[in-house]
């Protein structure tokens, strides 16, 4: 039966992918990301395969935003099937006691508290008679830490554990989530840590490698694997994957 996925940060990369897979897949996808050409685009290729899909500008660091997105969503539709959060940052790349506050702040807002805002802010809409599939993007760098990225891993860290509580307190409100780290794909993300400054980012030289050596997944390939997960077809509720092992 045909449902209705929301994913965020799907104007480009893996986020791009992931929409285009949910929608080729027979369902409606509402694509939010921070307003641009690249985000129109996407709403254009979206409609070409199922008509009701849109996309709404909408940058997960601003509350007014979110809460804008909110309205137009619950204004057109009744029910969610999925909500898959792939919207993140990875600046600042910076030492950590370097690191400018407001970036660092902002940072974990895209990738944690503006994660929590819009799942809350749609409970009227998720859940309940039918079931809605809560999908969060994970990282290595929520297990481990590494110099130059503390914010990323402190809120992908926390995103993982966000996860788990929603699957705890959703198994009664017919809610489930996981959590999926997508390796290293080849994304405008990885160009940003590829020009960082390596006395910030001591691991540059390997990311530089991977990028060389064509070790970087396709996000076409990842969001196929994916798939399935989104959907909540497969996947046990608070489970925290690797696709790399999928």
């Amino acid at each position: 039966m045909k449902g209705v996925f929301l994913v965020t940060g799907a104007s480009r990369g893996l986020g791009r992918s992931i929409a285009l897979e949910v929608a080729k897949s027979g369902n409606t996808v509402i694509a939010l990301a921070r307003p641009s050409i690249d985000l129109d685009n996407v709403e254009s290729e979206l409609q070409t395969i199922d008509k009701e899909s849109i996309a709404i500008g909408c940058d997960m660091a601003l509350e007014s935003e979110i809460s804008t997105a909110v309205t137009q969503i619950k204004q057109r539709f009744s029910h969610l099937s999925g909500i898959i959060h792939n919207a993140g940052t990875i600046s600042p790349i910076s030492n950590l006691m370097d690191a400018p506050r407001e970036v660092w702040e902002r940072a974990i807002k895209v990738n944690l508290v503006g994660v929590q805002d819009l799942t809350q802010s749609l409970d009227s809409i998720i859940g309940g008679q039918s079931h809605t599939r809560i999908l969060t993007i994970s990282s290595g760098a929520a297990q481990r830490s590494l110099h130059g990225w503390s914010a990323y891993c402190v809120s992908k860290a926390g995103l993982d554990m966000w996860t788990k509580c929603v699957a705890e307190e959703g198994v009664n409100e017919n809610i489930s989530a996981v959590a999926i780290a997508p390796g290293i794909v080849d994304t405008a993300m990885q160009k940003e840590i590829r020009d960082a400054d390596e006395s910030d980012f001591p691991l540059l030289p390997n990311f530089i490698d991977y990028y060389r050596n064509g070790e970087l997944s396709n996000p076409d390939d990842v969001a196929e694997k994916l798939l399935p997960f989104c959907l909540g077809e497969s996947g046990e509720n608070g489970d925290r994957l690797d696709v790399r092992n999928l």
